[in-house]
């Protein structure tokens, strides 16, 4: 299940970055003093009353001009608004209402979003100043008077945020449908392969890198099951991002990976692993998603009969987190084995919502440490008492041992290995979480 994303928006050098920066607890985004500083959106998960919720910070609004830039950094604010559940509108008290917040409110208004009026740089704070009056005028609600420089008042806005995301179980989507989404680098075949999926030429596909800026959801249903397909525009190497059009599309890139149940990471095999798939397939392991290394192109490439298992040594040697992924080699242009996605999308989507019971958890757990036993250091023994499950999406499970420095990698790699072998988790990550407890209190 995504989480609620909640955006900030408002014109530029009002603070929201310092507003962002402080609810995410770091500094993320870049404060300076100069319009315009934030260029890209950049986003955090937090939590607010045990509820989390993505907030995503925005280059400042402004109007319409010949400045592609500037045209690109609204355009990001608007797709900010577009996917966002809360959108907390930042102005400045000081300046009082301008026509840029008059141009930006009824924006918002026609998005039918559920907006929080914010009036920041309200200093003198205490009772409600004169000057927010004027900001009803806007037509979107109660303003609230915050000064995000001293961390006043923003208690009471997250408090509104609060109320108006959406309850978890009406984020729950159509749990029959499995969310795929395409990742890798430009030109590598993700929009080819979307389009011989779904048998249409419903995406631009050309050999320009880059030709898919915005990430774009395709519904399809077959034998198999009920998918949405996420194209991506694909991640480039930072000394080629020249452009906020280039880092716009990253964001979208990382937003789809988020969605999703299961990423198809694609790679060249003319080209092979590079940096840059490694950078894009980290991003997927990060985020717990389900993930296939897809190799595309491969009736280009001339085979023997050790090409296929020399290129999965390759890739694994390249790719060592990702030893779990299972690899299939296709040719989006040629249809060759495209069909056989599917039961290997649903085999991994299955596997990273896999949920074992705490008694059978536990039976692997005790047989697996009377295998091999736990790690000593300075003659002390680490101690196991019991493990289990805490989360799904990726399969998560908890370790209950006597001192967690002595819970080793190698030990909590030992135990995953396990896992893996008696559930048959491929394809998603597995994570292990410890926590320390006393024998009385077993």
């Amino acid at each position: 299940m995504s989480k609620p994303i909640v955006a900030i928006i408002g014109k530029p050098n009002v603070g929201k970055s310092t507003f962002f920066n402080y609810i995410v607890g770091q500094k993320i985004s870049i404060v300076e003093d100069t319009p315009g500083v934030t260029r890209d959106r950049v986003y955090s998960e937090t939590a607010w009353r045990d509820k989390m919720f993505t907030v995503v910070d925005t280059a400042g609004i402004e109007e319409q001009t010949d400045d592609v830039i500037i045209n690109q950094m609204r355009r990001q604010a608007e797709i900010a608004i577009q996917i966002a559940d809360v959108i907390i509108f930042l102005t400045d008290i000081k300046q009082g209402v301008t026509a840029a917040d008059k141009d930006i409110a009824l924006m918002l208004k026609k998005s039918k979003k559920k907006v929080v009026l914010v009036c920041n740089k309200a200093d003198n704070f205490g009772k409600e100043p004169d000057d927010i009056y004027e900001f009803y005028n806007l037509g979107l609600g109660q303003p609230y008077a915050i000064s995000a420089a001293n961390a006043k008042g923003i208690g009471d806005v997250l408090d509104e945020v609060y109320k108006l995301l959406p309850d978890e179980n009406n984020m729950e989507e159509d749990s029959d449908i499995i969310k795929v989404a395409v990742i890798g680098k430009p030109n590598v075949g993700k929009s080819s392969l979307i389009n011989r999926i779904l048998g249409e030429e419903r995406l631009i596909v050309s050999n320009v890198a880059g030709t898919t800026r915005d990430a774009i959801d395709s519904e399809f249903q077959n034998e198999f099951g009920k998918y949405t397909f996420i194209d991506t525009a694909g991640i480039r190497r930072k000394s080629k991002i020249k452009d906020s059009i280039e880092k716009f599309s990253i964001m979208r890139t990382l937003f789809a990976i988020e969605r999703s149940d299961v990423c198809l990471m694609m790679i060249d095999a003319q080209e092979g692993v590079t940096d840059q798939d490694a950078k894009i397939a980290g991003e997927a392991h990060e985020a717990g998603k389900g993930i296939i290394i897809v190799v595309n192109k491969w009736d280009e490439v001339e085979k023997d009969n050790y090409t296929t298992e020399q290129f999965k040594k390759e890739i694994y040697n390249q790719l060592t987190y990702l030893s779990y992924a299972p690899i299939i080699f296709i040719s989006a242009k040629t249809g060759q084995r495209v069909n056989k996605l599917f039961e290997l999308i649903n085999q991994v989507a299955a596997n990273n919502a896999m949920r074992i019971s705490t008694s059978v958890t536990n039976q692997v757990l005790n047989e697996a440490i009377a295998f091999v036993q736990p790690p000593t250091d300075k003659g002390k023994r680490l101690k196991i008492f019991y493990m289990t499950q805490a989360s799904t999406k990726p399969p998560t499970f908890v370790v209950f041992v006597n001192d967690k420095d002595l819970f080793h990698f190698s030990y909590e790699r030992y135990l995953i290995n396990q896992l893996r072998n008696e559930f048959g988790l491929q394809g998603t990550p597995v994570r292990i979480i410890v926590r320390e407890k006393n024998e009385k209190d077993i």
